[in-house]
This record gives structure tokens, C-alpha cells and sequence, in this order.
């Protein structure tokens, strides 16, 4: 499966910022699906294929994860820690997409191994660049390994 068939998948529990994503994404035209998991277990479910999403095929994994970082039930550096510690996910391309500027996350995350740290623009159309450009590099120039 190309990454243009593949889905994206936001770990975000603010409602507000998954629908401006949503916005974002159809704005600037990225015709991936979007998965929503509102907090960390549901992420860690939906890539490994368990709890409500056992019936998902667990090797077909997202384009990207964009993780957010302040969630509930298990936090984003830990769900990031998770995916590096599987042999499945640990190429998977995570970026961390938060509000957060602070200094110990972003050092936390890039030490747990995300891929790229974004704050997340407050006005609307920065955001939509940053989504577009976001879109831009995971999805059509990043070359991911072949498994």
C-alpha cells in the first residue's frame, strides 16, 4: 500500500483541534484518511491491532502518527516510547504535533525518537501551512523504508 492510500493518524483529545486539522487537511487537499484516537491507549490500540481494534490488519500501519503530547490515559512520550520499543513501529514516522514549548518536551521527545517537533500554530492559517507543508514532506517527499 502506497503512502498515498495509507491513513494518518492524529492522537489528539482536544475536539477543536482535530476539527481545524480536519479543516486543514481538506484545505490543502491531503486526501489521506485521517484516524482520530483521542487519547494514548486508543493510539497504542489502533497500531497494535488490539482492544476496540483487534480487527484491524496490525501490519498495515499509518503514513505518519501525529502525536500530541499532553493526553489522557497514557501520554505522548510514553505511547512514542512504546512505538520505538516494537520491532512493528519502530521505523514508523512519528511527529509530535503540541501546543507545548516546553523545553523538557521537546528534548523529551526528540530523545524518545520523534521524527520532528511542531507547535502548533494558534492562528488558522498558519496552521494550514504548517499542515500543508506537514503533508507535503511525510507523505510525498519522505522516502520510508521498505519492510
Amino acid at each position: 500500500m502506497s503512502s498515498a492510500q495509507k491513513v494518518i493518524l492524529l492522537v489528539e483529545d482536544n475536539p477543536h483541534d482535530v476539527k481545524l486539522t480536519q479543516r486543514a487537511f481538506k484545505k490543502c487537499n491531503v486526501a489521506n484518511e485521517l484516524i482520530v484516537a483521542e487519547d494514548g491507549l486508543e493510539a497504542l490500540d489502533y497500531l497494535f491491532a488490539t482492544g476496540r481494534h483487534a480487527d484491524r490488519a496490525p501490519g498495515d500501519l499509518p503514513a505518519v502518527v501525529l502525536l500530541d503530547l499532553k493526553l489522557p490515559k497514557i501520554d505522548g512520550l510514553e505511547v512514542l516510547r512504546r512505538i520505538r520499543a516494537d520491532s512493528r513501529t519502530k521505523h514508523l514516522p512519528v511527529v509530535i504535533l503540541t501546543s507545548s514549548k516546553e523545553e523538557s518536551d521537546i528534548i523529551g521527545g526528540y530523545e524518545a525518537g520523534t521524527n520532528s517537533y511542531i507547535r502548533k500554530p494558534v492562528e488558522f492559517g498558519e496552521f494550514v501551512n504548517t499542515i500543508a507543508k506537514l503533508g507535503l514532506y511525510w507523505l510525498v517527499l519522505n522516502e520510508a523504508p521498505t519492510r
